[in-house]
């Protein structure tokens, strides 16, 4: 049986240090707890974790987050289809691990995948390298970001590692109120931090002055790279620039345990040329935090993909239309 345990999971992803932790068996045991089912799929050189949502009248959606890992897939994309139909996915939507331009894709190896009209997660990000020294990655940001880290410092901002997650979900209910979108609830945020810090997977930062926390970021790292998912701020001191200094020393936590790679995750899902004449004007949506992230330098990239698997034509094209619905 390919389906495998989360242990056996585990020791096959070491294999592949370029892994992304929405693979990580920690990731799943995360989304288990909020509506999803965990399953571990290994067949030859390749495997994924696919994540499933129960629908109505016992069907099921089936998701691969950044995957699937691994060389060789001739074995792979049939054990999927195996386990997708045992639980009766309408589909298997999967966002690779790949960025276009990169060569061929998952679409131009297997014909049978279409394009998705729907992203989980961001489909395009700037990600900079840290696999050189401070002054190199430094010396890529913008002067205003530069400038800004050191007036923090000046302007008596001190950044420390906190275990305080009630107090970071009290600070994004602040800023999810001030910039009108959603935020996790608390346990959420402390079952991700319980899973992932003991492995040394994720960290928490406190900007603070005067010892009183004003922003926080939520830092992931696994193998070669890490990702800036979750930041939050009061609307205290914010002339002092604590979100520079504090990006800062997530990008040097990053860095030191040998990271070579940090991805902002998330900006506005556009070209680079209409990215740059259009952030002076709109603050909506991501646009609200690219002038920050396109400060720390880096590139930036989109992603492959997504792409849907389809398992049953009817019901997929019910659940496009109930999509289109919901998005109107």
């Amino acid at each position: 049986m390919p389906e495998v345990s989360s242990q056996t999971w585990d020791d096959f992803i070491k294999n592949y240090p370029d892994s992304h932790i929405l693979q990580t068996s920690q990731w799943g045991q995360l989304k288990s707890r909020y509506g999803w089912e965990a399953v571990r799929l290994v067949a030859g050189d390749a495997g994924a974790q696919i994540l499933f949502r129960r629908m109505p009248l016992g069907f099921t959606i089936g998701y691969i987050p950044k995957g699937p890992i691994g060389s060789v897939y001739d074995d792979f994309w049939g054990e999927a289809d195996e386990v997708c139909r045992r639980r009766r996915a309408v589909m298997l939507k999967v966002e690779p691990d790949e960025w276009q331009g990169d060569g061929p894709g998952l679409a131009d190896d297997h014909p049978e995948f279409r394009p998705s009209p729907q992203s989980i997660q961001p489909p395009r990000t700037i990600v900079i390298p840290i696999n050189t020294d401070e002054d190199q990655i430094l010396a890529q940001m913008k002067q205003k970001t530069r400038y800004n880290i050191s007036l923090a410092r000046r302007k008596e901002i001190v950044v420390r590692i906190s275990e305080d997650i009630s107090r970071f979900h009290q600070m994004t209910q602040v800023t999810g109120d001030r910039s009108g979108f959603g935020v996790h609830a608390r346990d959420y945020f402390q079952l991700a931090y319980d899973l992932f810090n003991p492995l040394g997977y994720c960290e928490l930062f406190f900007a603070e002055y005067n010892k009183e926390p004003i922003a926080a970021v939520l830092v992931f790292a696994y193998g070669n790279r890490a990702w800036y998912f979750f930041g939050a701020s009061t609307s205290k001191e914010r002339i002092r620039m604590p979100a520079y200094l504090l990006q800062w020393e997530a990008i040097r936590w990053a860095r030191s345990r040998g990271c070579s790679a940090y991805d902002l995750w998330g900006v506005p899902d556009y070209d680079f040329e209409t990215l740059e004449s259009g952030f002076t004007e709109r603050s909506d949506g991501l646009w609200g935090v690219y002038r920050f992230k396109r400060g720390f330098g880096g590139q930036l990239m989109r992603a492959s993909g997504p792409w849907d698997r389809v398992y049953s034509p009817t019901l997929y094209r019910l659940y496009g239309k109930f999509l289109q619905r919901r998005s109107a």
